[in-house]
């Protein structure tokens, strides 16, 4: 059921959305652009080849503090904190005792007693109250600060050069996947080199009352014509932009049914590290091999794959697509779904149930895009 617009949450971006012509959607709860006037693909290829900007202050945050902040964020993810320095960041999960996905979330930590838990926006309270009920006795202060950042991404080839206009942090010197503090506009802000577009960039956050300000300076300073300079992007940009790069999306290839291993996430998964919640389950499902795979799929048909539809191998209806769509810079049909993994092999011929139609496609490496470095 949708929310009732009067009852949908705006980050501080929502006025200048509306002001740059954004078609405003409901999304986790949120009051989100899903585009501007320039267009999906637009705004898709400008990312690709140019800069684009993303609104992500609807995401959450939550805080970890205290002498065993490690250790507590340990349990609770499938991933190793302990393996992080100051001033990095890494891609995790939140399990359940089955070994499924609660959510995927990244975690940055910022001294041996503080890390910070950035979480998907329509999970944020559902995160908070399933971290929350799993203190039991750690010396730790956990606290939702979700409404003290504003999060903004600024993704493509040209981010660097853009945002060091802005800053006098050396970006160059940050490594993928870490993170400094610093004046971004004379703003407090922290830098994050990360983002969910399979390009390299930037995630900038900062005090909600500056977002105004960042995101106008960040635009400014990336005009440069109007075929080469930065555009303001939606979220279905920022969805075509994940899938060509192979990304999993919560709710689509994740979610409270699906184990890390089944999502190709076993680089996330650190059985050795100690004991989590949910690392027996997935143990046990190492040992025994999962029965159904994550893959990708080129329609090599007429039609296009969408969310959902049923995929069938032989006549036989054996999955369901977890995410579909044209891919604009690759100029392809693609898509996302589980299949038996005994059918998980490349070049394996399948068919898509677009619409009552049988549409031909075929599995095909993961990420379907990846940047030249």
């Amino acid at each position: 059921m949708a929310v009732p617009a009067l009852d949908l949450k705006k980050t501080p971006l929502n006025d200048l959305h509306r002001e740059l012509g954004g078609r405003m959607v409901e999304f986790g709860g949120w009051d989100m652009p899903v585009q501007y006037a320039t267009g999906t693909i637009t705004e898709h290829l400008r990312t690709r080849t140019h800069a684009g900007l993303f609104d992500v202050s609807h995401m959450g945050e939550i805080d970890v503090r205290g002498r065993e902040a490690i250790a507590f964020v340990n349990k609770i993810t499938s991933n190793d904190a302990s393996k992080l320095i100051d001033g990095q960041a890494q891609y995790s999960a939140l399990t359940t005792p089955q070994g499924t996905v609660i959510d995927d979330l990244l975690v940055y930590r910022f001294a041996e007693d503080h890390l910070l838990l950035v979480v998907n926006a329509g999970t944020t309270d559902k995160d908070w109250g399933w971290i929350s009920s799993h203190q039991t006795g750690e010396a730790v202060k956990l606290q939702n600060v979700s409404a003290d950042y504003c999060q903004i991404a600024l993704q493509g080839p040209d981010a660097i050069s853009i945002l060091q206009t802005l800053t006098e942090t050396p970006l160059a010197e940050i490594k993928y996947y870490h993170f400094v503090r610093g004046a971004v506009d004379g703003v407090d802000s922290i830098i994050s080199r990360t983002g969910y577009t399979g390009e390299d960039g930037y995630e900038v956050y900062a005090a909600p009352e500056k977002a105004g300000q960042l995101w106008s300076k960040m635009l400014d300073a990336g005009k440069f014509g109007s075929e080469k300079g930065i555009l303001a992007c939606g979220l279905a940009a920022r969805n075509t932009l994940r899938l060509e790069a192979g990304m999993c999306l919560y709710g689509h290839e994740i979610d409270e049914e699906t184990t890390l291993f089944e999502a190709n996430l076993g680089w996330i998964t650190k059985l050795n590290k100690g004991d989590f919640v949910g690392r027996d389950a997935l143990t046990k499902q190492k040992e025994e091999g999962i029965k159904r795979k994550l893959v990708g799929f080129e329609v090599t048909d007429r039609g296009i794959a969408r969310d959902g539809q049923d995929v069938l191998i032989d006549g036989e209806r054996v999955g369901k697509v977890t995410s579909g769509s044209p891919a604009p810079f690759l100029k392809k049909n693609i898509g996302m779904a589980y299949v038996p993994f005994e059918l998980a092999k490349l070049d394996q011929k399948i068919e898509i149930d677009v619409r009552g139609k049988r549409v031909s496609a075929r599995i095909v490496p993961l990420p379907f895009y990846k940047r030249a470095k």
